[in-house]
């Protein structure tokens, strides 16, 4: 079905940068590229008033409500975590309380699609940086290398204005396992890829509620306009 060009959200233009760029075709996993297809191709081209999807795993529950049986859905939210930034503060799931973030995964020697991605974070940084129900997470897939002070520098060098812009540091095998099971991007060491490292150049949409609410390429200035719009979608749920 196609819908007018006025009605049509751009997270149809989403999927098409997404799913045809080489980062995706090269780096993710297919069961991975599975989740992604089917979550946003079922639930991506949808016209621009229509809440944004809510990906991965659900479970329909039957409960009790004032005696009588109800049925609810629970969606797959992410997990609780602990990260230092770098600025040695502790960071949580209760840092974003309340809040909405956009996660992604980098580390400061990547010779290819890290500096491009920064970019693209930069212009969302600059449009919500001074409001407080929008944050930022990038975590380092490489924290033999990436220190906490490391990480200071990194961000300062980059013209960082923004306090809610975390870059964070932790135990490898955490990070590597929250990025696939949570936020549905790849991240592990590889000998052979560029800088020694694969990961995702996909920014992570996280709600309110812990819940992922879309997946955007980060390397391309459409997806991150897109990103924007949705962000602005969810400041006005409820």
């Amino acid at each position: 079905m196609n819908y007018p060009a006025s009605a049509v959200d751009n997270h149809c233009l989403k999927i098409v940068h997404l799913l045809s760029s080489n980062f995706m075709k090269q780096y993710l996993s297919s069961f991975l590229l599975l989740i992604v297809v089917f979550a946003l191709t079922i639930y991506g081209c949808q016209p621009a008033n229509t809440t944004l999807p809510i990906m991965g795993e659900r479970e329909v529950i039957t409960k009790i409500v004032d005696g009588k049986e109800v049925t609810d859905t629970v969606y797959h939210q992410i997990r609780n975590f602990a990260f230092l930034d770098q600025d040695s503060v502790l960071i949580t799931n209760e840092t974003f309380k309340d809040k909405i973030y956009v996660a992604d995964f980098f580390f400061t020697t990547c010779p290819t699609i890290c500096p491009i991605m920064k970019t693209q974070l930069l212009r969302v940084s600059e449009r919500y940086k001074n409001n407080p129900k929008v944050g930022i997470l990038s975590h380092t897939i490489d924290p033999g290398h990436d220190t906490i002070p490391l990480l200071k520098e990194y961000k300062h060098n980059l013209g960082i204005d923004n306090q809610n812009w975390h870059f964070v540091w932790g135990n490898r095998d955490t990070i590597y396992s929250i990025g696939e099971k949570d936020y549905y991007v790849p991240a592990y060491a590889d000998s052979t890829a560029p800088g020694g490292y694969v990961h995702s150049g996909g920014f992570i949409l996280v709600d309110k509620n812990r819940h992922v609410r879309g997946i955007f390429n980060g390397t391309q200035q459409q997806p991150v306009d897109s990103l924007m719009m949705a962000i602005d979608r969810l400041l006005l749920e409820k």
